[in-house]
Formats: structure tokens, sequence, C-alpha cells
């Protein structure tokens, strides 16, 4: 998630490619185009996002986590729904956000970069499960490695 940018003025995520001399290169997901992010834009990535709640704050991942679980792998509610039905649906995902501070734009973005991320598979909260359970140190065995004469 760290290299999935939000560039301010732009709609949709973008994937950072490398680093340009007045800027950096990014590639729009889905459409494959690269463009020059300028260092004047805002350029978030998601990986640095929150949400706040009424005691702390909840990294975007961890959102996407609650949306994915609820919706048992599937896409989540359409981003252009009615304001009362997104509030609605994102306090069944996150019960203690904090209403006066998430506005129905934020949560529009939330459910649009997740849906947007749902279809090109990017999410995978199963196999990082199955990367933490298998990333266990290795002991390695001694070997004599000395010369036999």
């Amino acid at each position: 998630m760290k290299d999935i940018l939000s560039i301010s003025g732009y709609s949709g995520l973008f994937r950072y490619i490398s680093q340009a001399r007045n800027g950096m290169i990014v590639e729009a997901l889905g459409t494959g185009k690269r463009m020059n992010a300028f260092a004047t834009m805002k350029v978030n990535s998601l990986k640095d996002i929150a949400i706040f709640t009424r005691d702390k704050e909840v990294t975007l991942e961890e959102v996407f986590r609650k949306i994915f679980e609820k919706e048992s792998g599937g896409s989540a509610l359409d981003s252009k729904s009615e304001p009362d039905t997104l509030k609605s649906y994102f306090s069944e995902v996150l019960p203690d956000y904090n209403e006066d501070r998430v506005y129905v734009s934020d949560i529009r973005k939330v459910l649009s970069w997740y849906n947007i991320l749902h279809g090109l598979n990017i999410l995978s909260f199963e196999k990082d499960k199955v990367v933490k359970e298998e990333s266990q140190p290795v002991k390695k065995k001694k070997t004599d490695t000395r010369k036999k004469t």
C-alpha cells in the first residue's frame, strides 16, 4: 500500500514508478497511463492516511480490512450512494468513527478507493496472514567447513 498514491485534484489512484527531476512518475491504476506528479502537487500515500475515531486514528489499511471482512471479500457499497446510506454503512464498518471529523466526502473516497483496489485484485488480506506465518526465522544447521587433510 505504500506505493499506492492519491493525488489531490485527480480522480482515482496511482502507483509510484520512479523519481523524476521535478517530482515523480506515477501510473494510473486501471488505465496504466503514466504522468509526472510535480513537487507542487499534494500527493499522499494510502499508507499514511488514517480515519478519525472517538479515541484514536485507524489506518486506512485497517478500514479496508474491515470492509473486506464485512463484505466477505466482495465489493463495498457504491460511493455514489445517498449520504445517509453512506454514513449508515460506514458506521457498520467502523462503529466508533468520529462523525464530526469524518465527512461524507471522506467516506466516498474510502469506498471508491476500496472498490478500485478490489477490482484490480490489489487487496490481499488473506495472503498477508499466510506470509506472516511463513516468515518465521529459520534455524540454520552448522556445517563443518574445515578442510579434511
